[in-house]
């Protein structure tokens, strides 16, 4: 069984001080990763704003990651970070420490059966090219998820019609206290954009499953994929993917449009012109200008169409 966590919320942590710090000044000794004190998360994440994070931990693997986690205070926030595609971290910064995954975590490998076997920081993009080459279809949507595969894995991400769940064999977590276990897929009660996972586990590989195919015709797929998302979205722009869930039976982007929020801007933000379910960063916003204005489409929403949007996008950091 997964430890449940104590709040859905309990990643958008609270305005914070020195005393949100869990390492007391201790760092572990024999740390072979790389270990930052007051880390700039902004040039991290796609919005490119918010403030630092108390400590930034990049594991050389994952018995490098392991033995750290299982040194810290209990009471220590524990947060992954993947590419910062689906995140705003709030201008005061996170407290605790956050774990990001590089290279070593990044390696993809063709098992037997159509299986795939993948490093918690590997791409989407890196997971599909690699089963399209082994002629392995039914993951050419990854091709249109901006994220790894940790984070992907925990909010059963998905486009096209597909999601994580269709997929998933098992995935390999870290714990909070440095115990690493295998959690199949049923154990993670999937539903749409969310998992059972606790605050502070960290998805260090996963296992997906596909099906024989063509690589010529899994390829036309994921470049049709490729060109759908470049049509419909802001990708050349700072942003933060899908804003908002998308509510039973509709779209997020229709209602947000039906309340005339398209092109709404707070300080420095501003909802996208060519896809009303993006929030931009027009160059100088702060995380705040991010937030308020999201807040706002909601409230717009809720006013003229009697729907309270759910954030897709995880907000994370004290104000």
């Amino acid at each position: 069984m997964i430890r449940q966590p104590d709040s859905q919320h309990a990643e958008c942590a609270a305005p914070g001080s020195d005393s949100d710090r869990g390492f007391d000044g201790w760092v572990p000794s024999d740390v072979r990763g790389k270990l930052t004190e007051d880390a700039p998360l902004d040039k991290l994440v796609w919005f490119k704003s918010g403030g630092a994070a108390d400590w930034l931990f990049e594991p050389a693997d994952t018995d490098d990651l392991v033995s750290f986690l299982a040194r810290l205070d209990e009471g220590t926030p524990v947060m992954a970070l993947g590419l910062g595609s689906n995140l705003i971290v709030r201008d005061g910064g996170v407290p605790g420490v956050v774990v990001r995954l590089g290279k070593a975590f990044a390696t993809v490998e063709v098992l037997r059966d159509q299986v795939v076997e993948c490093g918690g920081g590997a791409s989407g993009i890196l997971v599909s090219s690699t089963a399209r080459d082994a002629g392995i279809a039914g993951l050419e949507f990854l091709r249109g998820i901006p994220g790894t595969v940790g984070g992907f894995v925990r909010m059963n991400g998905g486009a096209y019609g597909r999601e994580v769940a269709d997929i998933l064999v098992d995935c390999d977590v870290a714990l909070h206290d440095g115990t690493l276990i295998t959690v199949p897929v049923a154990d993670l009660h999937y539903t749409y954009r969310h998992s059972n996972l606790p605050d502070g586990a960290i998805v260090v590989s996963a296992r997906f499953k596909g099906t024989a195919g063509d690589p010529k015709v899994i390829g036309a797929e994921m470049d049709r994929i490729a060109q759908a998302r470049e049509e419909s979205q802001p990708l050349r722009s700072k942003t933060g993917g899908s804003t908002f869930k998308n509510p039973t039976g509709d779209k997020a982007w229709r209602l947000v449009d039906a309340a005339g929020c398209r092109g709404l801007k707070v300080g420095g933000a501003q909802v996208s012109e060519k896809h009303a379910n993006f929030l931009i960063n027009t160059g100088d916003a702060t995380s705040a200008d991010i937030e308020t204005l999201g807040e706002e489409v909601r409230r717009r929403v809720s006013e003229s169409q009697g729907v309270t949007l759910e954030w897709e996008i995880k907000r994370v950091g004290r104000w």
